[in-house]
């Protein structure tokens, strides 16, 4: 008879799981950088990603000088122009900021405002010295207005009184004269002129025309053909310094 051998060591079957790689994602390391804003010139970091920035003051009270020089002109009717020669011509006076502008606003003290009378000294007619004995005296009222400071324009409001005198023997009542003196093109009926704006040394050319009215005086109102225009061109310089 066949025998069969059975083992006494039992067998099992094991099957273990399967287990799945997790895929990991790789991402790649970033780096925060702080936000700079400048603010007066100095480099500060920003949290919350507001940039705010502290505004530089600016000047709003001046002083103001004023200086008259050769090379000008006045000429009235149809009369050629007087060359005049106002060096010496000066003058004081306050400015101020125009809010949000690059204006600013200039008046003159006219107690030290001061413009060189007409002689043969400093006016040629002609080509030819004035006669000795003949003067025209200018007597400020008012000179005001603004400068802009980015444009190089000006404007100046100006009243005054030409007193025509001959010696002892002769004075003639004041003409008046209103007229806008600018770094612009002045324009009237028959007189006209163009400025030139400040430039970086203070440096302009004013141009101003005004109607002149008839005075008190028969002589003057017909030998200037009164009412008439009259024209005026100061080569000048404008200094604002802040106080």
């Amino acid at each position: 008879m066949g025998s069969q051998i059975y083992s006494s060591t039992p067998q099992f079957s094991c099957q273990f799981p399967k287990i799945k790689s997790r895929q990991i994602s790789s991402y790649s390391s970033v780096q925060l950088k702080p936000r700079i804003s400048i603010i007066s010139c100095q480099q500060q970091p920003q949290s919350t990603g507001v940039v705010t920035e502290t505004p530089v003051p600016r000047t709003a009270i001046y002083n103001v000088d004023f200086k008259t020089f050769e090379d000008c002109k006045l000429g009235i009717s149809r009369y050629p122009d007087f060359v005049y020669n106002a060096q010496g011509g000066t003058g004081t006076g306050t400015g101020k900021r125009i809010e949000s502008s690059d204006e600013i606003s200039i008046d003159f003290d006219l107690e030290k405002l001061y413009i060189p009378p007409l002689t043969s000294a400093t006016a040629k007619f002609l080509g030819l010295p004035l006669p000795p004995f003949l003067k025209i005296d200018v007597e400020p009222e008012l000179l005001r207005g603004y400068v802009n400071q980015e444009t190089g324009k000006v404007n100046l409001e100006f009243k005054a009184k030409f007193w025509f005198s001959v010696g002892s023997i002769y004075r003639a009542p004041p003409l008046l004269v209103d007229t806008l003196l600018t770094s612009d093109e002045s324009k009237g009926g028959m007189r006209g002129g163009k400025g030139e704006r400040l430039n970086e040394e203070g440096r302009c050319k004013l141009v101003g025309v005004a109607t002149v009215e008839p005075i008190d005086d028969l002589f003057m109102n017909t030998f200037l053909g009164l009412p008439t225009e009259c024209l005026a061109k100061m080569n000048s310089t404008i200094s604002l310094s802040s106080t």
